[in-house]
């Protein structure tokens, strides 16, 4: 399994397969390169690349959680286009991943083919933040797989209708290792202290500017039509202001799609197809 390793000093997992565009898959905040998992069979035409980021996956934990930001995350993202000599690459960012994409636009534009967002825009709703804040860095109270596709397939259906209880169990095996001592976290949990501190530290900056620099890209935005993390007002005032966005929102899913449903690999292929 291959891996490189930071200016930092760590080292981070990564995969690539395919040929064609490079295509760099960024995963959500507490998730891993099993986020495109449902996406890798309609990859064609991609050198898909995935990276789990540092305290994700396999990747290493850092001991100062402070570099778990938007920021470093961008940096690494960087070092790894340097590690594989690739000049530029288009990304697809799920949630966290968008905001670091954004980061990377403003920061390192000529290094980007295209970039698509997939459910994450400038602006995150409270209570889509407290949400978040329920579970990051906490083990679940679930003691196995079994039971822990259960409790997803409860919380998740009012934004998820329809979707099976095979596609839970999936996911809860996907991101939780389960021994005799119940389920166990597959990032960092100090995670959920980088965001306290982060929060303590005052507001957040205001991400509209970030979302500008993404003009001239070929670039696009999915947004799940059930999201409480891209909400409907912050999905039209997008595109909006940036009026080349494509833009498509994928009934019957919250935050976030799955990647694999019609509407959303139609607009990833279409984004893709843009660049020169």
């Amino acid at each position: 399994m291959p891996f490189y390793e930071t200016s930092d000093g760590l080292q981070l997992h990564y995969s690539a397969a395919g040929e064609g565009v490079p295509l760099l898959c960024l995963a959500g905040l507490t998730r891993d390169s099993r986020d495109f998992r449902y996406f890798a069979p309609h990859a064609a035409g991609c050198r898909m690349i995935t990276l789990d980021a540092r305290g994700r996956g396999q990747s290493d934990h850092d001991p100062d959680f402070m570099t778990y930001n938007v920021l470093r995350e961008a940096q690494d993202v960087l070092e790894l286009l340097d590690h594989l000599e690739l000049n530029r690459a288009a990304i697809l960012g799920t949630s966290r991943g968008g905001l670091v994409a954004m980061t990377l636009a403003a920061i390192a534009k000529d290094r980007l083919a295209a970039v698509i967002l997939n459910d994450v825009g400038p602006e995150i709703p409270a209570d889509g933040i407290s949400r978040i804040m329920d579970y990051v860095g906490r083990r679940p109270a679930a003691k196995t797989h079994a039971q822990a596709a259960e409790a997803l397939s409860a919380l998740m259906a009012p934004a998820f209708p329809g979707v099976p209880a095979e596609r839970w169990r999936e996911e809860a095996e996907a991101f939780y290792d389960e021994d005799a001592g119940g389920l166990s976290l597959r990032y960092d949990p100090r995670l959920r202290d980088a965001l306290l501190a982060q929060a303590e530290a005052g507001p957040p900056p205001d991400l509209w500017p970030l979302l500008m620099t993404l003009d001239g890209l070929p670039c696009g935005i999915i947004r799940g039509a059930n999201s409480d993390i891209l909400s409907a007002g912050t999905y039209v005032e997008m595109q909006r202001r940036l009026p080349a966005l494509q833009a498509v929102e994928v009934p019957n899913r919250g935050h976030v799609p799955f990647l694999d449903e019609p509407e959303a690999l139609a607009l990833i292929h279409a984004v893709l197809d843009q660049i020169k």
